[in-house]
């Protein structure tokens, strides 16, 4: 399977579970969840799974209606470090682990999660 397969394996429901089990746990996450500009969990949510869609296969939504990704740049306001990316990792796990997305296209999430949570950290 190719990355660019996910999408028609899990579908738009499976990357709302995804999203969804995810953001449960991010308004009582002490490192996370300051960095929501308000508390606005459900845009994060949205713009998220949109963008994770998009990445994965499926409707192009998040470019039409936000452009190019950029994701160092829409991530530089934000104190990213080591500590957050485990925070998100963890979160993002659970997430994986909880939803019952099959094996193959779950291990290609993850490879993703891990290699670009990496590459978003911008403070020491």
């Amino acid at each position: 399977m190719e990355e660019s397969e996910v999408y028609s394996v899990i579908g738009e429901e499976g990357f709302r579970k995804l999203i969804g089990a995810f953001y449960s746990q991010v308004p009582d996450d002490e490192v996370l969840a300051p960095m929501y500009d308000a508390g606005d969990f459900a845009g994060a949510e949205q713009r998220l799974r949109d963008f994770l869609i998009f990445r994965f296969g499926g409707p192009q939504r998040y470019v039409e209606e936000r452009g190019h990704p950029r994701l160092r740049m829409r991530h530089a306001p934000f104190p990213v470090t080591e500590l957050a990316r485990e925070h998100w990792m963890k979160m993002m796990n659970h997430a994986l682990d909880t939803t019952g997305i099959p094996d193959k296209a779950k291990q290609l999430l993850r490879a993703y999660f891990e290699s670009t949570a990496a590459a978003m950290i911008n403070r020491a």
